[in-house]
């Protein structure tokens, strides 16, 4: 049978497009989608053409193969239920909610190995987040808060909120949160932060570092660069005290820029640290399995309670629409999400 799937077709357009789906084989699931998430940061990013054609797709996401060469599916938060599967034995799916790293798409036959299936009464739009929930806690654990550090977030996005939110329950002497938007550094607030700025006014960044380094302060322990910019990374090394650490959790693609390594990044034995959620830290990984953290991910989903992130809900028909809306940095949204 033939089914609606979002394809994106030329930067700045996608267009909904007939996708053929067949009949679930052995191990596979045959999902109806109840709503997917337009991911912020790396799907505004591929929107926008900011990424180069020839890049291959992550690993993680096997439902998501090949390249970046038009017109492409991409996507990895979609939450639908069973409604057939390929072998008998795989009959207790049938009527669950499960949760697929999978393009927007309103049915899909997924090999039941990619499906999470979720807790009974969980709802559906929260557990959207799960892929994000997941980056949070690998940043947070590429960046091992000790108790009494300083730390920072660098945007307050979905994962910048989120990341935020688990921080917020370590024991740390101050937590900072950076975000030119209003709305967003609220957020923060409400979520745990001691103090938030906005990074687009340089007044509030030279008090900031002013205060980080004033008498005994030695300045940031750690920072989490979450923002998609990479003048935020600039001001993080700026903010940064000797030994300390940074956690890049930005994919920039095209987007490329300087990076400021001179006297503050060598003085101060600044470390940058790369964090990619299709791997668990080696350090980590001994005990750490992504099963594992996929699956403190979904606990932590109903500690934070992430739909209230959601601005804008679509139908798939008003995929541009969405889009346009999710890639706008001025447009005032958080999280837009289809409703299938």
């Amino acid at each position: 049978m033939s089914t609606q799937a979002i394809f994106h077709v030329s930067p700045h357009t996608v267009a909904i497009r007939d996708a053929e789906v067949g009949k679930p084989a052995p191990g596979e699931l045959l999902i109806r989608a109840r709503c997917s998430a337009i991911s912020p940061g790396s799907e505004s990013l591929i929107f926008r053409g900011g990424v180069p054609e020839n890049w291959k797709t992550d690993d993680l996401f096997e439902t998501v193969s090949g390249d970046f060469r038009y017109p492409f599916k991409y996507g990895y938060a979609l939450v639908g239920e069973v409604i057939d599967t390929g072998s008998r034995e795989d009959r207790r799916w049938l009527g669950r909610q499960v949760f697929a790293f999978h393009p927007h798409q309103a049915e899909a036959v997924i090999d039941k190995s990619l499906c999470r299936l979720l807790p009974e009464g969980m709802p559906a739009d929260r557990a959207l987040f799960l892929a994000n929930m997941e980056t949070a806690l690998n940043l947070v654990m590429d960046a091992a808060p000790l108790a009494g550090e300083r730390g920072m977030v660098l945007g307050q996005g979905v994962v910048g909120l989120l990341t935020l939110a688990v921080l917020a329950q370590f024991p740390l002497e101050e937590l900072i949160a950076a975000d030119p938007v209003a709305p967003r550094r609220e957020l923060s607030r409400k979520l745990g932060a001691s103090l938030t700025v906005d990074p687009s006014r340089g007044r509030e960044l030279a008090v900031l570092e002013a205060c980080l380094f004033d008498d005994d302060q030695h300045g940031l322990d750690f920072a989490i660069e979450v923002s998609g910019q990479i003048e935020a990374l600039n001001q993080a090394i700026q903010l940064c005290g000797f030994d300390s650490r940074i956690v890049v959790g930005s994919w920039y693609g095209r987007n490329t820029g300087l990076v400021d390594l001179g006297g503050h990044f060598h003085r101060r034995r600044v470390k940058l640290i790369s964090s990619q959620v299709s791997t668990v830290s080696p350090a980590l990984s001994g005990r750490w399995s992504k099963e594992r953290r996929l699956a403190l991910a979904l606990d932590w989903l109903d500690r934070v309670a992430p739909e209230r992130f959601i601005t804008h809900r679509y139908a798939i028909s008003d995929c541009q629409t969405a889009f346009e809306l999710a890639a706008d940095k001025h447009s005032g949204s958080l999280q837009v999400i289809f409703e299938y």
